[in-house]
């Protein structure tokens, strides 16, 4: 069984060494790309580049130790073991993958390609150079052949077994999901369901203090998602946070829908989800107006919902937050490589009128956005040394994916990441009115991450220019996700802030103040101003209309998709 790995594997490698000698010569790629309107006097420049550093490479691993300065980028995992920088025969094969995924990206560069064309072109060899590391392969990884030899072939036995195990729950595992259990270790901020629809459950939490803030704070997280991102373990919980803040918190928790619910659009969710969550939440705690909370998706729900509002005008919010929110879907990052006309259109003809959009489906191209960090480091470990995969709160909250309404997902592609007319004063009509966010006159903080992938933050910044009302712009360092979720007691990473907006994202920058640690504090701090005054705390949740229906997390949240 080893030798059968070990041989599949090495004709894999060199299969990718063939195709990268070929690139450099008269081989597929670099023809392929010669058809795009790469210059053929280029392509020769780039290839003669390339063959003199593939030469000088040969030279240096005849002479016994290859060394010609090429490195992986600082934090690239894949080649840590010694034996990448130690033994001839792998920091060969190291350098010489990476010499070919270089001049490949080079080539992309000089396709006469513009907009997303370029970047699909980007995206997909990018997606081909990283699976064809050499890392990834049995045969050519060090620290694989290692464990298989001292385990006796043990390892490989473990990670044939777990290859199928997850082949049946149709993804890779990346974390010990048996460490985890909702409402036992995670969503376990005290609080009741007080009331639910066909499409969400809405939490009240229990307060922290014999006093409350008067607006309750309404938290609207991302229908593809879980809400618990929001409430992870107790340590590193943004609703425990804002509870000990001293407001009350509402949450809304979104259904996996299934078939039943097959036929909602995006008009239900903002009736059923956005706006009964904001006006149930008022009226239990009988305040004047409610503040509002709306992470990724559940913030351009919420934007779209106070349009709405603007429209009737009906004066239900206090102030709102947006948290790594897109309104304005100019540049949607690689996301958008994804949505085309064609691939709009198709959707809507196989699920536009009715359907589900399976949640593991939406996981996937997720992941493919991080392959390097999302599927590779999971294959290598799980599959080739037979390891377990480590237990990690986020990743399980990742892998718990949640599916869609077919005609809600089909309305958001097209006029959003398709046509972006949310943007656009009257382009939409929600709810029977014309819709424009620059009506929408309430004070906003605005917070985006750096390293974004899915919200890139320069399209949250122009959120700014879309809303009325005072604004606040805060950039948290790390990612959708890390930079959102950074608990002030830990002191971690840093953000950015400023006094002035311009129009341009970078000038902002370059005019921001860098904070060491949170900025849950400015936040809480900002917030504080939209409290209206305090309150004694409620002995119990809900009142005599909503009453309680069952303890926090609820039944929706632990729905899983099929």
């Amino acid at each position: 069984m080893l030798a059968s790995i070990a041989q599949s594997g090495n004709d894999m490698a060199k299969n990718w060494l063939r195709l990268a000698a070929g690139a450099a010569g008269s081989g597929a790629p670099a023809d392929y790309l010669a058809h795009m309107g790469v210059n053929r006097e280029h392509v020769g420049a780039l290839q003669a580049e390339y063959l003199e550093k593939q030469k000088a490479l040969w030279q240096a691993l005849a002479a016994g130790m290859p060394d010609t300065g090429v490195r992986a980028a600082p934090g690239d995992r894949r080649f840590a073991a010694r034996e990448w920088r130690d033994d001839p025969y792998y920091s060969y094969l190291q350098q010489s993958y990476l010499l070919a995924a270089e001049y490949l990206e080079k080539l992309v560069e000089a396709a006469a390609l513009e907009g997303q064309a370029k970047e699909r072109l980007r995206f997909t060899v990018r997606q081909w150079v990283d699976a064809m590391s050499p890392a990834n392969f049995a045969a050519t990884n060090p620290e694989v052949l290692r464990l298989a030899q001292e385990t006796r072939g043990e390892s490989l036995t473990r990670g044939v077994a777990q290859l199928i195990a997850d082949a049946r729950r149709g993804r890779i595992a990346q974390t010990d999901e048996s460490a985890f259990e909702i409402g036992r270790d995670l969503a376990v901020t005290p609080g009741t369901v007080v009331h639910e629809n066909e499409l969400m459950q809405l939490i009240q939490y229990a307060p922290a203090g014999a006093e409350v803030a008067k607006r309750p704070l309404v938290m609207i997280p991302p229908c593809i998602n879980k809400y618990y991102i929001l409430d992870l373990q107790p340590e590193n919980s943004f609703v425990r946070y804002a509870v000990e803040q001293g407001h009350t918190v509402f949450m809304v928790s979104w259904r996996n829908v299934g078939p039943e619910q097959g036929g909602y659009g995006w008009d239900d969710y903002l009736e059923m989800g956005v706006l009964e969550a904001l006006r149930t939440a008022r009226a239990i705690t009988r305040a004047d107006r409610v503040n509002a909370l709306g992470f990724c998706v559940g913030g351009t729900l919420l934007g779209a919902a106070l349009a709405v509002m603007a429209a009737k005008g009906e004066k239900l919010v206090e102030s709102v937050t947006y948290l790594t929110t897109m309104l304005d879907f100019s540049d949607t990052g690689q996301i958008g490589l994804f949505v085309d006309e064609a691939s709009v259109a198709g959707r809507e003809a196989s699920l536009g009128r009715g359907g589900i959009l399976p949640g593991v489906e939406l996981a996937a191209v997720f992941s493919a956005l991080r392959a390097n960090d999302l599927i590779w480091p999971y294959v290598v470990n799980n599959y080739l040394k037979g390891g377990t995969p480590a237990a990690f709160d986020l990743l399980y909250w990742n892998a718990d994916s949640t599916n869609l309404p077919g005609p809600m997902y089909c309305w958001y592609l097209r006029h959003t990441y398709l046509e972006n007319k949310l943007r656009v004063p009257g382009a939409l009509t929600n709810l029977g009115v014309p819709v424009d966010l620059g009506k929408v006159d309430r004070p906003s903080f605005i917070v985006a991450t750096r390293e974004d992938h899915i919200v890139p933050w320069r399209s949250a910044y122009r959120s700014l220019e879309l809303l009325g009302g005072k604004k606040t712009f805060v950039l948290g360092a790390a990612g959708h996700v890390a930079g959102v979720i950074n608990p002030a007691a830990k002191k971690r990473r840093s953000y950015w802030s400023g006094t002035s907006t311009p129009q341009d994202a970078d000038a902002w920058l370059e005019r921001a103040s860098e904070h060491p640690g949170s900025w849950w504090p400015q936040w809480a701090a900002w917030l504080g101003k939209h409290k209206g005054g305090a309150r004694k705390a409620p002995r119990k949740p809900g009142n005599a209309r909503y009453r309680a229906i069952e303890p926090a997390p609820g039944r929706y949240v632990k729905q899983k998709a099929n």
